[in-house]
Order: C-alpha cells, then sequence, then structure tokens
C-alpha cells in the first residue's frame, strides 16, 4: 500500500521553480521532480479565511459563495463560484462528464460521486461503490462507466434508469484468475505494471485505451473486455492521452514528448504505428485536451506553459503554434469546450483562456479562479444547460487535491463593434 501511495504521489508531481528576471512568472530549470507533499502540509491561504473556515467545519457548503466578480484579466469577464463541495474522501483525483448531464468524480476513496447538472446536487443513491480505494481515472461512454483503481485494475458499470439512478457492476478488468492459475501461469501480462494515470475511449472502433507509468499503452476491446495489445509507447511514465474523432491517438509522458499513433487495420503484428513525435520544450508532459472544431492540441507541462499544436490537413500531422504562458507550476488539467481554454495548475489556480475565431492566433486569458488550497487535479468544462442562449457563458467544475469540489460560471461579453 505505501508502494501506491508513493508511485501516486510522484504521479502528481511538479518541478522546483525559480524566479527569472526576464519574467514576473516562476518556471522551472531542474531536471527532477519532487511531490506535492510539501505543498500539501503548508497549503496556500485563501484570500477569504472565513470561506475556508467553513469548509473544512462543513461536509457540504452549496450555495452562491462568491458574488459575481469582474475579472482583472479582461474587463469583459464576469465569474463567480457557485457551488463548493467538501467530502470526507480524500483528494480528488479525477473527473469525467456524462453526456446526459451528470458529472462523476472519483477520489483516494472507493466512492464515486455522482452530480446532477445544472444544479449540482449529488446522487446519492446513484453513487458508484468498490472494495477498492483510490480512482486514478474515469471515462463515461453512454451509459457506461469505466473506473481505474490503484490496485491496477478496471471497473465498469452500467448506468440505469429504473425510478433512481443506479449503477450496476459489470466486470473488472483484467479478470482475476484464481491462485492455482495464477501461479501456473505467471503474473498476468495484461495487467499493467504500474498505477494507470488515464483513459481515453474510440467509440467509432469499440476500443478503450489505458495508459499508465509503466510507460505503456494498453489496448482493450469493450465488446468483451480483452487486452488486444500492449504499445510500449515512452521511454519514460505516460500521464495523458486522448483520442481525436478521427481515431488519432495522442499519448503525452515525462520524456517531454507528446507522440501521435494511428491504427493499423491491416497490421496484426503491429495494430498502432507511431506517426509523429511532438517536442513539448524539454518540460515534462501533464495533461492533453484537443479541439475538434478548431483542430488544435494543448499539451500542459510542468513548467507551467501549455503548448498547442494545429492539425493539418492529413490525420496525425500538426504544426507548431506557440506556448501559452500563465501558471507558474505544473499544468495538471486541461480542457476545452466551444471556444474556451481551461487550465488547473498545482499553482491551486484555474485559468480561463480564449482564442481567435481562426484559432491560429493569441490566447487571452479571461480570468483566475483562486479558491482551492490545493493543487488543481482534474477539471472538466461545459455549456450549462440554463445559459444556451448565452453562447459566451460556461460552467467549470474543479476537483482538487485540497479534497474539495467546485463550480464555477464564467461568462464573457465582448464588445460589439456597429
Amino acid at each position: 500500500m505505501e508502494d501506491s501511495n508513493r508511485k501516486t504521489a510522484d504521479h502528481f508531481a511538479f518541478r522546483g521553480t525559480s524566479p527569472s528576471p526576464e519574467n514576473n512568472l516562476l518556471r522551472s530549470h531542474s531536471t527532477k521532480e519532487t511531490t506535492f507533499s510539501n505543498l500539501i502540509q503548508s497549503p496556500p491561504r485563501l484570500s477569504c479565511p472565513t470561506l475556508s473556515r467553513s469548509l473544512e467545519n462543513s461536509p457540504l457548503h452549496h450555495s452562491d459563495l462568491s458574488p459575481t466578480k469582474r475579472s482583472d484579466c479582461e474587463p469583459q469577464t464576469t465569474y463567480h463560484c457557485a457551488s463548493s463541495v467538501l467530502r470526507n474522501d480524500g483528494q480528488i483525483l479525477c473527473i469525467a462528464l456524462s453526456s446526459n448531464g451528470l458529472v462523476y468524480t472519483g477520489s483516494e476513496s472507493n466512492v464515486v460521486r455522482v452530480w446532477k447538472v445544472p444544479e449540482f446536487t449529488e446522487c446519492g443513491q446513484g453513487q458508484v461503490r468498490s472494495k477498492a480505494c483510490r480512482v486514478l481515472a474515469l471515462q463515461v461512454s453512454n451509459d457506461t462507466v469505466y473506473a481505474a483503481y490503484a490496485d491496477g485494475k478496471i471497473r465498469v458499470w452500467r448506468r440505469t434508469w429504473d425510478k433512481v439512478l443506479k449503477h450496476l457492476r459489470l466486470a473488472t478488468i483484467p479478470k482475476t484468475l484464481g491462485y492455482v492459475r495464477s501461479y501456473i501461469a505467471g503474473k498476468d501480462k495484461t495487467m499493467h505494471k504500474g498505477l494507470i494515470t488515464s483513459m481515453a475511449i474510440n467509440k467509432a472502433e469499440d476500443i478503450l485505451y489505458t495508459a499508465s507509468l509503466d510507460k505503456t499503452v494498453k489496448v482493450w476491446r469493450i465488446s468483451d473486455l480483452k487486452c488486444i495489445e500492449t504499445i510500449k509507447a515512452h521511454p519514460e511514465a505516460i500521464n495523458a492521452i486522448i483520442v481525436a474523432d478521427d481515431g488519432v491517438l495522442f499519448t503525452a509522458s515525462d520524456d517531454a514528448t507528446v507522440r501521435v499513433w494511428r491504427r493499423n487495420f491491416c497490421s496484426h503484428v503491429q495494430p498502432h504505428s507511431l506517426t509523429v513525435t511532438l517536442h513539448a520544450k524539454y518540460s515534462p508532459v501533464k495533461a492533453l485536451t484537443l479541439t475538434p472544431e478548431a483542430g488544435i492540441l494543448y499539451a500542459g507541462c510542468t513548467d507551467g506553459y501549455i503548448h498547442y499544436w494545429l492539425k493539418g490537413w492529413f490525420a496525425g500531422q500538426l504544426q507548431y503554434g506557440g506556448s501559452i504562458q500563465g501558471h507558474t507550476h505544473a499544468v495538471m488539467c486541461l480542457a476545452t469546450v466551444a471556444k474556451y481554454l481551461v487550465s488547473g495548475s498545482a499553482d491551486s489556480t484555474t485559468r480561463v483562456w480564449t482564442r481567435q475565431h481562426d484559432g491560429h492566433g493569441q490566447h487571452t486569458c479571461l480570468a483566475v479562479l483562486v479558491g482551492h488550497r490545493g493543487p488543481i487535479s482534474c477539471l472538466t468544462a461545459f455549456i450549462a444547460p440554463l445559459l444556451q442562449d448565452n453562447e459566451d457563458s460556461c460552467t467549470i467544475c474543479t476537483g482538487s487535491l485540497d479534497g474539495v469540489f467546485k463550480v464555477w460560471r464564467v461568462t464573457h461579453n465582448p464588445p460589439k463593434y456597429f
């Protein structure tokens, strides 16, 4: 168990920082990473100590926690924290958004919590429970929920709506062998040798991908939940994976690269082949996100930069577009929706960015969301159902290693010229 905890701490790691005379932002020059242990023991102070105490003393704080604020970065942007929830689940490690208006959060506990959108009330009866603890990655596809745990296994549930929301356990992969069979066969080769860090689903091809600290990506056929391929993807730990609509797979690693893979249907020896390697300026890559409509791939790094590439005419073809500066510590998670890019960092802040319509221009920071007392470990963003009439408004959910789940409303009203 101590091994598990140590490996997880290594996964949520960032580089030391030192001031640069050319830039007020802190940047990293070290090639070695340290864990968050010191940061968690001595978290940064909130600008509002009263709010901090109320969250610590109350298991649930659900309301408009702060008045609407005007952004210092962009005067036309307003935002506020609409909801903040603290449970006794420990660190929040992952978030998944369902297409039918549910948000799933995984933590150090054995409970995956389910929240209704847009009211953000918890579906207590719809909780997903398991004997295993520490949910490291979540994926939701249609009515199926995939959760990767610290024991190296993925548990699968089917969501049902029999008067109330329920989740029925379908399977555990890889399937557990009996003691004698395990002894004869040796260690199950379908299991990752390290913690699973990320999952992605290719619906068109009925495939589930899992990435791990063991430097590999495993390919699972969803129909029978069998491992059909192991990709030795990187020489260092893999932190994030994502699949494009055209089936192209992107993997991000501590080796400071993003690799692009294509599936070869005619090759049984090597079904996935490496197309290109994208370099992230010598900094380990911790997070990925992709904008299908604009064709932009974003990569968040431990030095606080977000690098991005523009997709070309051919699948897997990418051209370096530039970098986005703002965070002072590692970028741990990314999400895109509409024209927004949202980034969560080990500096305990979430930044909201917007890009020009053609996607080739400068990115502008609309708002800096402050309130968490620990690194932002996961987030998701979407256009809220209640705000569909306003295309310039979005909802952001953030989970942190401080154990708090927050919901933010951000509205951007750029000036109109006649």
